[in-house]
């Protein structure tokens, strides 16, 4: 069965480089998702909000795949929370669109904007978070924040009202059934993808003492304040450079000097370098040269990045919380710590750093588990959502 799908990501578009604004993980699953059910012989349009006003409504990302920028709101970058404001317009820029089969949400703003619009015309609809707002009686992580009354009730309304959800960890499947009050059967967990013919490992040794990369947008709850703080303490003979690759969130726009000075005060200025956004090969060719990644955030749903490290033959030193618990094999494809004291990330990282066979061992392991981690299982497991519900069975969980 080949179907017509629409993607709707209302509040940042797939098109854009992640670490730039809100661009992040999601941006790159719902692109390379797309990229490769159009593969499998689907048509797909990524419908998002126009953030340009000098670019076109409509182009082709793939074959098989449009991008459409519908007029929501104003024509300009704004920060995430005011996308709540635009999804009145945006639901009515849905109203000329199609026929599709099934739409598919990403983030609660696309789900309330075309939840409406699914109903209204009989197909389906299929809801992904990506991340979940914390009810305030929820213990917090630092960084995590509360979130308004409209995104929990608009999260649980999407949850329990969508026809399914996917989810990209375990973890965040318990959250959609635990917080939101899904139906476990509506719930199923499709993990993301890496492209590992472009993520691959470098053919020579990584240079000494080198560097280490984290990438992420910049905002406190990247947890980057952390990073900063475990490389300084290494001793100066191993100590190698941190790269920070990602810009600022919307919002956030002076983090970025907030983190040179927290180096500053660490002994750090000489040792940090600040990169920007990347694109997919820039990215590609960062990792590759890279001693390890380090992933320091409070929370993540699932945590690609360290799935593209790990098609890049290196290490991972991650928080042991939320996906990065089933992105990171600890021990096996990278280390997982639950503490956020930085003398047990400097152990950590110093282990690797000095130990070359540790490394190396943990380096080809990775490699091996996230060449099983295609985009085409991404997309055949999510078209088997799609087409359950288009048969009409209820429970996709099974």
């Amino acid at each position: 069965m080949t179907l017509h799908i629409a993607l709707i990501s209302l509040h940042t578009s797939p098109d854009d480089d992640p670490g730039s604004g809100d661009v992040g993980g999601m941006n790159v699953a719902v692109r390379s998702t797309a990229i490769a059910l159009a593969a499998q012989g689907h048509t797909v349009e990524i419908l998002t909000r126009r953030t340009d006003p000098a670019g076109s409504a409509a182009h082709e990302l793939a074959p098989r795949v449009i991008i459409r920028h519908l007029d929501a709101g104003p024509a300009e970058r704004r920060v995430k929370g005011d996308h709540e404001g635009f999804i009145p317009d945006f639901r009515r820029a849905l109203e000329p669109l199609g026929p599709y089969d099934v739409i598919h949400s990403h983030h609660w703003f696309s789900g309330e904007a075309a939840l409406e619009y699914a109903r209204s015309r009989g197909i389906p609809h299929v809801q992904s978070f990506h991340s979940i707002a914390a009810d305030p009686s929820t213990p917090l992580s630092e960084g995590e924040r509360p979130e308004s009354p409209g995104r929990m009730l608009g999260e649980a309304h999407l949850a329990q009202a969508s026809d399914a959800v996917i989810t990209v960890s375990s973890a965040e499947r318990d959250t959609v059934v635990e917080r939101l009050g899904a139906s476990p059967a509506h719930v199923v967990v499709v993990t993301p993808g890496v492209d590992a013919d472009l993520f691959i490992p470098a053919t020579t040794p990584a240079a000494r003492p080198g560097y280490i990369v984290a990438a992420a947008r910049l905002e406190p709850l990247k947890g980057l304040d952390l990073a900063i703080e475990a490389i300084a303490a290494l001793p100066d003979s191993i100590r190698p450079e941190l790269v920070l690759a990602g810009g600022p969130t919307t919002g956030h726009d002076s983090y970025p000097a907030d983190l040179r000075a927290h180096a500053d005060a660490h002994g750090l200025a000489d040792g940090i370098r600040f990169v920007g956004p990347q694109s997919r090969n820039d990215l590609a060719a960062l990792l590759r040269g890279a001693r390890m990644l380090l992933v320091p955030s409070h929370s993540e749903t699932y945590g690609l990045v360290a799935l593209e490290a790990a098609a890049s033959g290196i290490p991972v030193v991650a928080t042991a919380s939320g996906g990065l618990l089933e992105a990171v094999d600890d021990g096996v494809t990278g280390l997982l710590l639950d503490s956020r004291e930085p003398a047990v990330w400097t152990d950590a990282i110093s282990r690797l750093l000095t130990d070359d066979a540790l490394a190396a061992r943990i380096g080809t392991a990775a490699r091996v588990r996230a060449e099983r981690f295609t985009w085409d299982r991404t997309a055949a497991a999510t078209a088997d959502v799609y087409t359950r519900l288009l048969n009409h069975r209820t429970d996709l969980a099974s």
